[in-house]
């Protein structure tokens, strides 16, 4: 979908605006004596360091935090549509710096309150060979750093046609990288042999080569950690990396010319490629961004640096915006049936219910949205969880969502539906994105919360349309993976974005054991949290399931996030406050373990700890009861977490 003149003016001048959030000092302009210094910018803690550097006709960024090198110098440029490079050799014009301070709200997230604190600096160079203007600016914050570039001028004020970027990761020596593409498993590598395998198969209409999703977690030799990702990708192709054609400039940024997963029905032929875009003069390409930490589990805490960097609400009013969790309604589908659902839901003090696909037929094919499957009552359905506060979702494929979208809107706004997920949705060329981000605004245009599945990446859009509350991009938990590649993702992918992991409690296709289950409401992040995803009522009719209570207590957004400790592939431990309470999750690999939480975080006062624990091993790990206890304890108390193999440990605090 392209855009109109209208909407691309209205874009830059938000994108524009985007460098200048609120609580800015206002930017001292100097035209620069000379090329011979790197231009710096630091952390207001002064530990991230970033340096600019145009000497010898390159352009290239370096990154140091306490002084330790995190990116060697690196080469940046833009590729041009024609194949030339925009970048070396341009000539310095000036130099504007200012400094951020304060805080932002998040419509919902994982703390109350944003940081964004950092000094930035934007270099404004003129190509001499095709006479166009650009900028490069670049951030530091506590939390990490930031780059992008600007479009200022072209000698016929007209669009600039590009072919890629030539933003450069020169790493260390010695760093491994943790990477994947699509639903593949994380495999780690050195970044000179990044080559992830792909999951599912790549179709004919699929960009080929040993290519990375964002983000791509790197960890050095002593442990320090960073997270490479993108933030604030509107109206721009969708980053991968690829290791860089000189071995010795490391990882090298790809922009994607076909959907990341070009699935589901879209007609006859192949998806063609797009080999260009356009970046229209004013516009800003997306952030590229390295979340820094003392190690791996210290991501986990920076996560929210991704939305601090995209562009502020476009919205207005997001207070109709209600975070949750959810249950689906499965087929066969019945009135009778969803109503029982429903009734699950209140039972169990859930947000919402979600009818998944074919509830109004195939899907993808020209099926029409707005009308359910013979003998489903959904108007009664929707009013009677409207009745009880529960909000319905509706599943929405990507054909009838580009064929009849105004029509979908208008209909399930005036049916009372609170959100649709929509699926097979193609995201990376330009025109998939420009797709997705007027889909977003339409649904929110129309108060309409938002969830997409496939083969999607985070990149801060959340804060940029808040009814943006889930996305999913990754191998899901209705897969029933291995409990390696749940200690995996709280370090790589999740630490992106919302991740949309779909629970799966008590099923014997699980890996892992039930108290595992548990403790993913509290590590992984996501606003919109879909529980009993394969269940039925009936499934929890009979009897108690006492270890229910922790998912109708905990949350899906956080006043306060603590990352306790944690190993890529090994174990993760995180604390996460919601009012007065804190919910802690431990999960561990196929190996047996016993951490130790400090409680440090509970502040002062004596707490009740429910412990939701596994119990003695059984022969397969969704086999492991969970056994509930309580115990008083302290911010003093460092509490064993015992996890069985494949186990976790999660954990309710409450004041006395």
């Amino acid at each position: 979908m392209s855009r109109s003149p209208i909407d691309r003016r209205l874009f830059v001048l938000l994108a524009t605006a985007a460098l200048a959030p609120l609580g800015a000092a206002g930017p001292s302009l100097a035209k620069p004596k000379t090329n011979a210094a790197p231009l710096r910018v630091v952390s207001p803690d002064g530990r991230v360091q970033l340096d600019l550097d145009l000497r010898g006709g390159g352009l290239s960024w370096r990154v140091t935090r306490d002084r330790r090198q995190v990116l060697a110098p690196s080469r940046l440029g833009l590729v041009l549509g024609g194949g030339g490079l925009l970048g070396p050799g341009s000539t310095l014009v000036a130099v504007s710096r200012k400094r951020l301070a304060g805080t932002w709200t998040p419509t919902f997230g994982i703390r109350s309150a944003y940081d964004q604190a950092c000094e930035e600096i934007t270099v404004e160079l003129r190509d001499p060979k095709t006479g166009v203007a650009f900028a490069v600016a670049a951030r530091a914050y506590d939390a990490g750093c930031a780059i992008r570039y600007v479009l200022r001028q072209t000698p016929d004020h007209a669009s600039l046609t590009l072919g890629g970027e030539a933003t450069h990761f020169n790493l260390p020596a010695g760093v491994e990288v943790w990477s994947s593409r699509d639903e593949g498993e994380y495999q780690r590598s050195t970044p000179a042999k990044l080559a992830p395998i792909v999951h599912p198969d790549l179709t004919g209409s699929s960009d080929v080569g040993p290519l990375a999703d964002l983000p791509v977690t790197v960890v050095s030799m002593d442990g320090r950690a960073a997270l490479i990702a993108e933030s604030d990708r509107l109206h721009y192709p969708r980053a991968m990396l690829r290791p860089a054609v000189d071995p010795a400039d490391g990882l090298a940024v790809y922009l994607m010319r076909y959907p990341g997963r070009a699935t589901g029905y879209s007609g006859p032929g192949d998806t063609p490629a797009a080999p260009t875009f356009v970046l229209d003069v004013g516009q800003t390409t997306p952030w590229r961004v390295l979340i820094l930490a003392d190690d791996v589990a210290g991501l986990i805490a920076r996560a929210d640096l991704i939305p601090t960097l995209a562009t502020p609400n476009l919205l207005d009013d997001v207070s109709w915006v209600k975070p949750g969790r959810a249950v689906r309604i499965r087929k066969p589908y019945s009135t009778e049936a969803a109503l029982k659902v429903v009734e699950f839901a209140a039972a169990r003090k859930l947000d919402y219910v979600e009818f998944d696909a074919h509830w109004y037929g195939d899907g993808t094919d020209p099926s029409d949205a707005t009308v359910p499957i013979p003998g489903l009552d959904l108007q009664r359905i929707i009013d009677a969880a409207r009745a009880k506060g529960i909000g319905m979702i509706l599943y929405v494929d990507r054909v009838p969502a580009m064929r009849q979208r105004d029509a979908i809107l208008d209909t399930y706004r005036r049916w009372g539906v609170a959100g649709i997920k929509f699926g097979f949705v193609w995201e990376g060329r330009q025109a998939d994105n420009d797709f997705i981000f007027d889909l977003v605004k339409a649904c929110g245009e129309h108060r309409l919360l938002v969830n997409l599945h496939d083969n999607l990446r985070p990149a801060g859009m959340e804060r940029t349309l808040p009814n943006y509350v889930a996305l999913e991009g990754v191998r899901g938990n209705e897969q029933f993976p291995t409990a390696r590649h749940n200690v995996t993702l709280p370090f790589t992918r999740a630490v992106a974005g919302p991740i949309d992991y779909t629970i799966c409690y008590a099923n014997p296709k699980n890996q892992t054991t039930n108290a595992h289950q548990l403790a993913m409401a509290a590590v992984y992040y996501n606003p919109l949290t879909f529980l009993y995803w394969y269940d039925a009522p009936d499934k929890y009719a009979g009897r108690p399931w006492p270890d229910l209570q922790w998912f109708d207590a905990c949350p899906t957004t956080w006043g306060e996030t603590r990352a306790l400790s944690g190993a890529v592939g090994e174990h993760v431990m995180v604390a996460r406050r919601h009012g007065q309470s804190w919910f802690l999750g431990a999960m561990t690999n196929e190996t047996a373990r016993v951490l130790k939480a400090p409680l440090d975080f509970l502040g002062k006062g004596r707490w009740t700890a429910t412990v939701f624990a596994d119990g003695a091993p059984a022969r397969a790990a969704f086999e492991t009861p969970v056994v509930i206890r309580k115990v008083e304890v302290t911010a003093a108390t460092v509490l064993p977490v015992s996890l069985a193999p494949s186990g976790g440990q999660a954990i309710l605090f409450e004041p006395l």
